[in-house]
Parts: C-alpha cells; sequence; structure tokens
C-alpha cells in the first residue's frame, strides 16, 4: 500500500505510455479487420484506407469508447485475490500492456493478423497465474477462449462461403448479370444495413449512453436495413450502364456496385471495431488509475480519466498510419484473390458472426472472425485459390498469441516488482 502511495505519478506515468503502445499496437495490427478487404479487393487504395480507417477509428475510439469501463478484461482474473496485495494488481497491469504491446508490435511487422483481445488476456493471465496464483486466473473463460480459435472463423467461413455462392449463383452465372445485380444487389445492400448498424448498437453506441435494449436494436437495425434497401435500389437505377457492352464489362460494372457497398461497410466495421477494442488498451490503464488514485481499492468498473480516451485513440491512429499496412496486405492479398464482390462477402459474414456473437455471449476475435471469412471466400473457389503458406503462419500466430503474451508479461511483472523493491 505504501509503494502506491509513494509512488503514485510514476506508476500512472507507466501505465499511460505503455498503454499507448498496447493501442498503437492495436492500430498497426486489429485495424485491417476493417479495411484489409477492401484494400485488396481494389476497392480502396492503401492511402485511402488508412485515411478513412484514421478518421473512423478515431471517432469510434473517442465517441464511443466508454465513459466506463471493465478494469479486469473480460473478468478473467479473480480480483479478490489482490484486496491485500494491489501493488500486485497495478505492477500485473503494467507488465501485461507492456507484453501485449511488444507481441502486436512484432506480429504486425511480420504481418500476422493476430487478435490483439487474445494477446492482453494472455498477458494478464500469464502474470496472474505465475505471479500471484494459478486459483486467481478464471480457466473455464481461458478454456472458452482457445475453442474460440476454431468455432469463430468457421461460423464466418461458412457464413462468407454461402454468401459468395448466392452472388455466383444470383448474378454472375446469369446470362445479363448486371440487370440481376439491379434486382438482387439491393437485398445484398439491405442486408449490410440491417448487419452493420446491428453491430454498430452493439457495440458501439452502448458506450455513447445509447443503450437499447435488444428488441430496440432489432427494430432500428431493421428500419435502416428498409431505408438502405430503398435508396440502393433508387441509386442502381440511376447507374447508366451501356446494355450492348460484353459480358466481361458487365461483370466490371457489377464489380462497381459492389465496391461502393465495401466502403460503407468498412467505415462502419472501423467505427464499431474503434469503439469496442480500444478497451484492449484503456481497460488496463483505467485499472492502474483507479487502484493508485482510490489508494488501493480494487473496484470492477473504472470511471475513466478525462486523458484516458484520448491516449487510446491517438494510439490506435498511430499505429494504423505507421505499420498498419503490413496486415492490411495479408488479409486483402496474402490469403486469396479478392475482388469487391468477394471482399464484400467476408465483411458481410463477419458482420454476422459478430452479432451472433454479440447475442450468444461467444468470446470472439473480430481478426479471427474476418481472416474465417476470407477463408470462406476463397473455399467456395476451390483449396488451390488459397495461398496455404499464409493460412499455416496466420493460424501459427494464433496459438503462439496467448503464451506468448504470458510469457513476456511475467518477466516484465518480475521485473517491475524488483524495481520497486517488492
Amino acid at each position: 500500500m505504501d509503494i502506491i502511495t509513494s509512488y503514485s505519478t510514476t506508476l500512472i506515468v507507466l501505465a499511460a505510455v505503455f498503454g499507448f503502445f498496447m493501442a498503437w499496437g492495436i492500430g498497426a495490427n486489429d485495424v485491417a479487420n476493417a479495411m484489409g478487404t477492401s484494400v485488396g479487393s481494389k476497392a480502396l487504395t492503401i492511402k485511402q484506407a488508412i485515411f478513412i480507417a484514421m478518421i473512423f477509428e478515431f471517432a469510434g475510439a473517442y465517441l464511443a469508447g466508454g465513459e466506463v469501463t471493465s478494469t479486469i478484461r473480460k473478468g478473467i482474473i479473480d480480483s479478490a485475490y489482490f484486496v491485500d496485495v494491489p501493488e500486485l494488481l497495478v505492477f500485473g497491469m503494467i507488465g501485461s500492456l507492456l507484453a501485449a504491446g511488444i507481441w502486436l508490435m512484432l506480429a504486425s511487422w511480420l504481418g500476422w493478423p493476430v487478435s490483439t483481445t487474445h494477446s492482453i488476456i494472455g498477458a494478464i493471465v500469464g502474470f496472474a497465474a505465475v505471479g500471484v496464483s494459478p486459483d486467481a486466473v478464471n480457466w473455464l473463460k481461458v478454456g472458452g477462449i482457445v475453442g474460440s480459435w476454431i468455432v469463430t472463423p468457421m461460423i464466418a467461413g461458412l457464413i462468407a462461403y454461402f454468401i459468395f455462392l448466392s452472388a455466383q449463383k444470383l448474378i454472375f452465372d446469369q446470362e445479363n448479370p448486371l440487370a440481376m445485380a439491379k434486382r438482387y444487389v439491393p437485398f445484398y445492400m439491405g442486408l449490410t444495413g440491417f448487419m452493420i448498424s446491428l453491430v454498430t448498437i452493439t457495440k458501439g453506441l452502448k458506450h455513447v449512453g445509447l443503450d437499447f435494449t435488444t428488441m430496440e436494436g432489432y427494430a432500428l437495425a431493421l428500419v435502416v436495413a428498409v431505408v438502405v434497401f430503398f435508396l440502393g435500389k433508387w441509386a442502381i437505377a440511376r447507374l447508366k450502364f451501356n446494355p450492348s457492352d460484353d459480358r466481361e464489362m458487365h461483370y466490371t460494372n457489377v464489380e462497381k456496385v459492389f465496391a461502393i457497398l465495401m466502403v460503407v461497410t468498412a467505415c462502419a466495421m472501423a467505427f464499431a471495431h474503434g469503439s469496442n477494442d480500444v478497451a484492449n488498451a484503456i481497460g488496463p490503464v483505467a485499472a492502474v488509475v483507479s487502484v493508485v488514485t482510490s489508494g488501493g481499492e480494487i473496484a470492477s468498473k473504472a470511471q475513466l480519466a478525462w486523458w484516458v480516451l484520448p491516449i487510446g485513440a491517438i494510439g490506435i491512429v498511430a499505429g494504423l498510419a505507421m505499420l498498419g499496412r503490413r496486415v492490411i496486405a495479408t488479409i486483402g492479398a496474402g490469403i486469396t484473390h479478392l475482388t469487391p464482390s468477394r471482399g464484400f462477402a467476408a465483411e458481410l459474414a463477419a458482420a454476422t458472426t459478430v452479432v451472433i456473437a454479440s447475442g450468444t455471449g461467444l468470446p470472439i476475435s473480430t481478426t479471427q472472425t474476418l481472416v474465417g471469412a476470407v477463408l470462406g471466400v476463397g473455399m467456395a473457389r476451390g483449396i488451390a485459390a488459397l495461398n496455404l503458406v499464409v493460412v499455416r503462419n496466420i493460424v501459427v500466430s494464433w496459438v503462439v498469441t496467448l503464451p506468448a503474451g504470458a510469457i513476456m508479461s511475467i518477466i516484465f511483472f518480475y521485473i517491475i516488482k524488483a524495481a520497486f523493491g517488492v
């Protein structure tokens, strides 16, 4: 307790610096979830994608990142074990931020899309299990996260597979693909509006105090879907294409329609991602600030100090701008060749999986969801359409993420303890 009082400013500054570093890692690695398919399908250039993502990720993180955050992410450790030794929780959270930040920086440099949520959870589990007690960890939840490595990509992959096949059958395999696009694309637009608004409502707006009930959320999403459907129908009807163009040109024009849809989808996903995943960086910072300012008292929720959210929001944008293009390239072009229609199928499948997970409480990684969806689209064209070396590297990086975060956080935990003479 004396340590917290004596070194309060030092501890808060360390948490802030490493929290910014962790947010930087989220920007460098995780933002590819929103933008990778748009870049890979040539709907956006890399510069356009980074510019758009910076705006929407920052808006999501800063406007909808929440005034209150859980101090211990996902209830993964039991705070009762730290009541008598709150300084250990503070040291552990600081070490976890540094460990997760380093792992994300390394993975981003290698172009591996890993889960930022799993990075910080692995780090927290590591210091708690080894530095305090194995009983301090909720191992059932850890097991659920490991299970999600298989379940989440599989669900997203199956949904993407069927969305892509439906577009292929209803539009691209028909005699007049452009006429079929005008008929069916508004339905895809409506479905997209429904899923994206649900993701934004469940993962974004609740942080701004707009906490809708489940029924209200679905009703609002349905209204958005109907509006988007009619807007889409009107916009596509106004598009002027030459009916005498050859079939190849028709395909190109259909892809242009999907490209517009993809950009809208990517913006909404970036906003939802920023609002949700900023907590991976600011949650541990909030825990440290809460414990230090209260003189050692551990609360399950913490009111955010005014400067914490900007640290997360600016960190995400900085990481994206400086190192984001490597992981964007992996998701957009490394796994399989994407066109706007394929990228759209993957993006819509990812959004649908996020909605399913939010409704069922399934532990989810947006990274694994999107990679699974891109794999599903590739599989619809046959196994030869996939770059299996890249797929293998991605799967290995997922398996390594939890132990990598855990090992580094244990090392940093003991270093920090020793530095403060504990």
